[in-house]
């Protein structure tokens, strides 16, 4: 059985030059815990922009966890949409 669908916003602030490889490890990540994700480098106060969708906020839970534990990572905020 799935949730509801939820999506979910993470911007990360990465250490220097590390924005790419962070992108791609977002990606990975998604795949592991089961969401789709869309992932890009930003310029401005965040380095990297996530777009999570899934099946339920424990998705969500379990891909942003991972998300903020991957190497180069230092700080994250993740919203969640209203829809």
């Amino acid at each position: 059985m799935t949730g509801e669908r939820v999506v979910a916003f993470v911007l990360a602030v990465t250490e220097v030059g590390k924005e790419y490889e962070v992108v791609e490890k977002i990606r990975e990540v998604a795949r592991q815990a089961g969401v789709d994700v869309e992932a890009y480098v930003v310029y401005g106060e965040y380095d990297v922009a996530a777009k999570i969708v899934a099946d339920g906020l424990k998705k969500v839970d379990r891909a942003v966890t991972m998300i903020r534990t991957l190497p180069g990572v230092m700080r994250t905020v993740t919203l969640i949409a209203a829809e």
